[in-house]
């Protein structure tokens, strides 16, 4: 069909689910053809949005931009909000429902729903404000539903997330032979289209499939992901890119394998791709001594994951330490191994070692096999909990955050001890703070639980928090000083800039001066 056709196959109330990983696997031209279809007619509208990851790049009139008009959708549930601007604005207005998930969940959810089971029972989401004893993920007043629901078996909590009943899946891919069998050859990631294209059919909706070109010989059954047979739609755009920033990468599919020296020259391409688009920061020594640090944790042979900002940095800070370990990087949208890519093209990794669907990844988190996790943080309590999620009225989302800060053995937080102009003078192996952040991250409360300090000690997690300053550690009794940095006063410099005074360790630390140059 073409665009315009497929997109008659979308009707006012229908609950949509799009497959796609950020702009990975998006289907832009397609959502372009129903944004301009409800312009000129006011129909579909009404619709229930369901999304793994967020689907969008903060650009006006990009990715899910032109289908996000006020009126086309009542309600959106999901993992990642904040790349979505019109959607996530009518949320923050109290416009449209919103529901925010483990991202995890949402792609369980959906390999459920796609073989009609009832829902998913999981620890994930447990005393976050996942938890419907504090939101059940719900963002606004208008937000009624009950997605999640707190159960007891054997003694032991559970959440219960609820599955959902797609009436259209939304897919891209690559091609398509004459029997409508889908292959992903160009695709930086597999994703979950397989299980939303199962779950729309079985509960009676369609599937679309937005390719780059049709194939006139059968596909090799090996090569299949989608079978023709779920397929109702195939709408045909040759000029789709494989992610926001790349056309066509073949060093993210596995066509052509990088040197492993020429990796971070790619890496840097990236970021400078990146920067251009307005959608990444400049990093400085600041950043890189948070980084320097966190890379001090790595084991060799370790399984990990990093998340966006400066946990991306922890493998090149390492490097540039003299301390390149062997470890094996994975990243929630189904890669296992090769070199994460940066920014906006997160959920892509160059030379890969195997591509899973999102589900099969989750299940790997979910399982306990993940050694770390680095993540970044916007604020942390005295008992150790972390919101990501939430700045004031600024909704982000929490992603991946929730399976694997309740998942992996070890979690890292990284970020600087302030926000907003902190400047700080990093020489002769010491660091000065020139000026102080004008936003603490040290704070009495939260605006958002994200990530629970009680499930992490229920476990037996390692917890440390690593900023430019000075390291805490989680303790029962909750943070606990444990390092601090050359050049920093304690009272000064630490504890005058937090809502709270944390325990501080009778043997503190000095923080290695070899990371301050």
């Amino acid at each position: 069909m073409t665009h315009e056709q497929a997109a008659q196959l979308i009707h006012d109330n229908d609950t949509l689910a799009f497959a796609a990983f950020g702009s990975l696997g998006f289907p832009e031209e397609f959502a372009a053809a129903v944004g301009e279809r409800f312009a000129k007619t006011g129909s579909p509208r009404d619709m229930t949005l369901l999304h793994c990851a967020g689907l969008g790049v903060w650009q006006e009139n990009r990715m899910l931009e032109p289908m996000s008009r006020k009126g086309m959708f009542k309600c959106s549930i999901g993992g990642h909000i904040t790349p979505m601007l019109q959607i996530c604005q009518q949320i923050v207005d109290n416009e449209m429902e919103g529901y925010n998930l483990p991202l995890g969940m949402v792609s369980h959810i959906m390999r459920a729903s796609a073989s009609k089971k009832p829902g998913v029972l999981s620890k994930i989401g447990l005393k976050t404000f996942i938890d419907p004893r504090m939101s059940g993920g719900a963002l606004n007043e208008r937000s009624k539903q009950k997605l999640v629901e707190l159960m007891e078996i054997d003694g032991e909590e559970y959440l219960f997330y609820r599955s959902f009943k797609p009436d259209v899946a939304i897919l891209r891919a690559t091609a398509a032979d004459p029997a409508g069998n889908i292959t992903m050859e160009h695709e930086a990631q597999l994703g979950d289209g397989y299980h939303y294209a199962l779950a729309a059919k079985v509960n009676g909706g369609k599937v679309i499939v937005q390719v780059e070109r049709l194939s006139g010989l059968p596909a090799d059954p090996r090569d299949v992901k989608i079978p023709g047979i779920l397929v109702d739609a195939i709408v045909v755009e040759p000029g789709q890119w494989q992610t926001f920033l790349s056309p066509y990468n073949p060093v993210y599919t596995g066509e052509h394998v990088l040197p492993q020296d020429d990796c971070g020259a790619e890496v840097d391409r990236l970021l400078a791709l990146n920067l251009a688009a307005g959608r990444k920061r400049e990093r400085g020594n600041l950043h890189n001594v948070i980084a320097r640090r966190a890379a001090m944790q790595l084991r060799p042979d370790t399984l990990v994951n990093l998340g966006i900002g400066i946990p991306e940095m922890v493998p090149a800070a390492a490097k540039q330490m003299g301390r390149e370990i062997p470890i094996t990087l994975t990243v929630e949208s189904g890669i296992i191994g090769g070199t994460p890519a940066p920014g906006i093209d997160f959920g892509a990794s160059i030379n890969a070692h195997m591509h899973l669907s999102t589900a099969d990844m989750i299940d790997l988190y979910d399982g306990g096999i993940l050694d770390m996790a680095f993540l970044g943080a916007m604020q942390v309590d005295a008992a150790g909990n972390v919101n990501v999620s939430k700045s004031g009225e600024r909704i982000i989302g929490v992603g991946g955050f929730v399976n694997l800060t309740q998942t992996a053995k070890e979690v890292y937080y990284c970020f600087p001890f302030t926000a907003g102009g902190l400047q700080v003078d990093i020489s002769d192996n010491q660091i000065t703070i020139v000026k102080e952040g004008r936003h603490r991250k040290f704070c009495a409360s939260l605006d958002q639980l994200s990530a629970s300090a009680e499930f992490s000690l229920d476990i037996g997690q390692k917890v440390l928090y690593v900023t430019e300053r000075c390291v805490f550690e989680l303790t029962k009794q909750g943070l606990c000083l444990i390092e601090i940095a050359p050049g920093i006063d304690l009272e000064r410099d630490i504890l005058a800039n937090m809502d709270y005074r944390p325990l501080v360790a009778e043997n503190l630390k000095l923080m290695d001066a070899a990371l301050f140059f």
